[in-house]
């Protein structure tokens, strides 16, 4: 990185490199805020061939050794498809596939346990160059598929097991296991896996918090486009439904993904490893720079506790400035904090909403606070938070929602059902504090039968 006015000495950087971050990962402040709530936990990064062979393979192992600094336990998986793809070429021996996801012939299998010896050497090598200790180990089991609708699969495995306590061991005393895509047998033979079905597995043994697939390209893409984040639900509708939404690159991960958080893992997150400080931008910003795959679409919203007080009070400050929202104080949003519910992508609080229940009218509920941060609009959140809030408010017996808007009441009549009403619908008391506001806000209102 140059310092000066002149000329650097760097090449330019590539496309991929030159995409645009969301933060500057040398500040430790926008950093280290995330470190509380990842430290401790187990993150797989399953690291597809391509980018091992990638210029900006060197950065990514900076990255990762940056997250293994700040406390966070790594597991390492990685592909060999692209080298096995080139070894097959070079040495003229036709292989029957590439990716572990269909028959392994011998000479296919002899290739893949030379292409995997070739790509862990680089991987343990750049780790080394980083300070990390690290362990290419043994720990995964696994079976021959078998006969799949008549096709021998002969040397292809699938996971019978792994062992916990070796990478668990490994992990304690500061050492990175690396897991290859080749399995052990019961006889001790080697097994070919698919390193995406490797990860899903090697998450769920090992109760992993994430699973990262570095790939070469910025995430999943569906109807052509590349989408931040979506729900498991959405996301196994569209693989049953309608396939050809997705592009061929894209269902293998989010197959894996579904499985992964089916079996308990509650995020996937996929993008591309050749965008520089990719990895970092992904994990410590709100934004992120791939796809996101969490579980059911109520899954990420909870209600909020005292130590999102400030976080709150920060999400809605300009939304206060520009009068879509009522001014609170910090020590107002304490005070009530049990009223507010919250969003949550990958930890980070991107959206709130309030709902206040009336002691002179019990069946009555009211919306309030609801708040979106700009880059996740339009994608549903909003909707969400709402419909989240009436079903609690209906699980408490409130028969109605109002919600008093100024400039979203467009949103609750159009997007969210709700109807204009008169402002003696009011109780007493907040009938006052309506007059009194003098903002002469639209009343609206929506049955929860």
């Amino acid at each position: 990185m140059s310092t000066g006015t002149g000329p650097s000495s760097q090449p330019p950087p590539s496309p991929a490199q030159a995409q645009a971050t969301t933060i500057k990962p040398t500040d430790l402040r926008g950093i280290l805020k995330y470190v509380p709530r990842f430290q401790g936990q187990i993150f797989v990064i399953a690291i597809d061939g391509s980018i091992v062979a990638d210029e900006n393979f060197g950065n990514l192992l900076v990255d990762i050794a940056v997250l293994r600094s700040l406390g966070i336990k790594l597991l390492l998986v990685h592909g060999i498809s692209q080298q096995l793809k080139e070894l097959s070429a070079l040495r003229s021996v036709p292989i029957t596939n590439a990716d572990g996801t269909g028959p392994t012939d011998a000479a296919t299998l002899d290739l893949a346990v030379r292409a995997s010896s070739r790509v862990s050497h680089l991987i343990l090598e750049g780790l080394t160059q980083n300070s990390l200790k690290a362990a290419i180990t043994n720990a995964v089991r696994a079976l021959p598929v078998g006969i799949i609708k008549g096709l021998d699969q002969q040397f292809t495995g699938k996971v019978e097991r792994v062992d916990k306590d070796l990478l668990n061991d490994l992990i304690a005393r500061q050492v990175v296991p690396l897991v290859s895509p080749l399995a052990f047998g019961p006889d001790g033979k080697s097994l070919r896996v698919n390193s995406d079905l490797l990860a899903a597995e090697l998450a769920e043994a090992m109760a992993a918090t994430k699973i990262i697939f570095l790939t070469p390209y910025a995430g999943l893409e569906i109807d052509g486009k590349v989408r931040p984040e979506v729900a498991v639900d959405a996301l196994r509708a569209i693989i049953k439904d309608n396939p050809e939404r997705m592009s061929d690159p894209s269902l293998s991960k989010a197959v894996h993904a579904i499985k992964a958080i089916e079996t308990g893992t509650p995020r996937v997150h996929i993008l591309d490893g050749r965008v520089f400080d990719g990895l970092l931008n992904e994990i410590f910003s709100n934004e992120g720079v791939g796809t996101l795959v969490y579980g059911n679409d109520y899954q990420q919203i909870r209600k909020a506790t005292k130590r999102d007080v400030r976080v709150i009070y920060n999400l809605t400050r300009n939304a206060v400035r520009r009068e879509e929202l009522l001014h609170r104080t910090q020590q107002a949003i304490e005070k009530n904090i049990d009223q507010f519910f919250v969003f949550e992508i990958d930890e980070n609080i991107i959206a709130c909403v309030t709902l206040y229940f009336y002691p002179e009218q019990p069946k009555l509920a009211e919306i309030g606070s609801l708040y979106v941060m700009p880059f996740y609009h339009n994608r549903g959140i909003g909707k969400k938070m709402v419909e989240y809030a009436c079903l609690q408010a209906k699980e408490r017996n409130a028969t109605s929602v109002i919600a008093l808007s100024t400039q979203s009441f467009g949103f609750f009549s159009n997007v969210c059902g709700f109807s204009e009403a008169e402002k003696d619908i009011l109780p007493e008391a907040r009938l006052k504090l309506y007059e009194e506001s003098g903002r002469n806000a639209k009343i609206l209102t929506k049955s929860l039968a």
